[in-house]
């Protein structure tokens, strides 16, 4: 899947309270001081049933010998490659920048490669809208202008509608429909390419490689332990660059994409650096996006006091970090010696298997009615939550609903509780569930 929006411009126009519109939380920081946000920040959408990845993107000032600047603008340039409707943001307010015309000199190379948008920030008023007209002078952009407040929200939505029209349907069906998509993400250098070119070379049963599916993941097909699967490798394919943290930021744009297409992520550490912000980040998002996890420490040969670093103890500090996720399973394994490289794509698969498991009505009945039984939901404002029936939902994912008279009232504890009756007596091992309540 493709579906990717760059938002970009010059700083403190705006872009990251529109980023946080789109995503519909308060994820980026927001400051009236110019170059607040260095690092990008990734979220997710939906618009009329379209789903797609938005990046906020740093401030970007042309010229500048700011160490700080110079990082942004190689990153924007990274985000505007990437994405496939670029976002222009400029200020009605203060009006035309002399960096906008910088910024538009350097979108203009992608004039007619991919949809350009000029959006007018801060058009609060009739007049502010009205002098949004001087931008066309930039002399960029597909069609009108759009005049937005991305502070309220006004005009957001004819925005969305011209930008989810260059977007696929994501359920789209394709040949593979139906094969389970397991994608190998990660970090730089936590030896994802050696465990694919270790799966490829040991197992010599490739069906066909299926070139052109997407501009960054190569999706091969492949066939072990009785199953076939599409495998899908964001390894090897970063931009060479003399930058560390462009290619921090450039994997991430891979992993996003992989991720969007998978159905499991197998998400790699490095057993000798232990768990960094950038794993919490991925593995967060594949999270979000309900998709099966299963971690793969890698390197755990290179681990030298193993009595002191215990796999026990590591697990415990990886569930710290990814809290309050605590499904997925954690496996220690060596690329270099091969060892339990299987066991993880045997549990790649069996978290697959999970995550398209249905249970029966009536056992899902007879266990969980028995499990709320013993502990009833806690009465509210002293109204008491009666929960009469059960039943999976047809959905992706694993998503149950409890029926019941006030679900209003649940408690976010006892969905905890149920969730936790769920998987003690079904599994779901590496997958997300979704508990929700519907009144009766």
């Amino acid at each position: 899947m493709k579906n990717t929006i760059a938002i970009v411009g010059r700083p403190n126009v705006g872009k990251s309270t529109l980023f946080n519109r789109l995503v519909g939380q308060r994820k980026a920081i927001m400051d009236n001081q110019s170059g607040v946000t260095r690092d990008r920040h990734y979220g997710y959408g939906d618009w009329i049933g379209k789903h797609f990845t938005v990046i906020d993107t740093g401030g970007y000032v042309h010229g500048s010998d700011d160490v700080f600047e110079e990082s942004i603008r190689r990153q924007v340039k990274l985000a505007i490659d990437e994405a496939d409707v670029v976002l222009f943001m400029v200020d009605v307010d203060a009006g035309m920048h002399g960096l906008d015309e910088e910024f538009a000199n350097v979108l203009r190379r992608y004039q007619g490669k991919k949809p350009i948008y000029i959006v007018a920030n801060k058009a609060d008023t009739n007049a502010r809208a009205h002098a949004a007209g001087e931008f066309y002078a930039l002399g960029v952009g597909d069609g009108d202008i759009f005049t937005i407040s991305s502070q309220s929200g006004s005009g957001t939505g004819d925005l969305l509608d011209a930008v989810v029209s260059h977007f696929e349907d994501p359920w789209e069906e394709t040949e593979d429909e139906g094969l389970p998509k397991i994608a190998v993400v990660g970090r730089p250098n936590v030896g994802k390419s050696s465990l694919v070119n270790l799966l490829l070379g040991e197992e010599r049963t490739i069906v066909t490689e299926i070139a052109g599916t997407t501009r960054d993941a190569i999706k091969t097909r492949y066939n072990a332990f009785g199953n076939e699967f599409i495998l899908i490798d964001t390894a090897g394919l970063r931009r060479k660059t003399k930058v560390k943290e462009d290619i921090e930021f450039y994997s991430v744009l891979r992993s996003i994409r992989a991720m969007e297409e998978s159905d499991v992520c197998i998400v790699m550490l490095d057993a000798t650096r232990g768990i960094e912000a950038q794993d919490v980040n991925i593995i967060a998002l594949a999270d979000k996006n309900r998709k099966g996890i299963v971690i793969l420490v890698n390197k755990w040969d290179l681990v030298e006091d193993k009595e002191t670093n215990s796999t026990k103890k590591i697990e415990e500090q990886i569930l710290e970090k990814i809290a309050p996720i605590a499904y997925p399973p954690i496996i220690f394994t060596s690329v270099l010696t091969k060892q339990r490289v299987h066991k993880a794509i045997e549990t790649a698969i069996q978290v697959y298997e999970n995550k398209t498991k249905k249970i029966p009505t009536s056992q899902l009945n007879e266990i969980m009615l028995r499990a709320i039984e013993e502990h009833q939901p806690p009465s509210v404002k002293g109204k008491m939550v009666r929960i009469k029936y059960v039943t999976q939902l047809p959905t992706h994912n694993p998503v149950f609903a409890f029926f019941c008279n006030l679900p209003q009232y649940v408690r976010d504890s006892y969905v905890r509780y149920l969730e936790n009756r769920l998987r003690d007596n079904f599994g779901f091992e590496g997958v997300p569930i979704g508990v929700i309540f519907r009144k009766k």
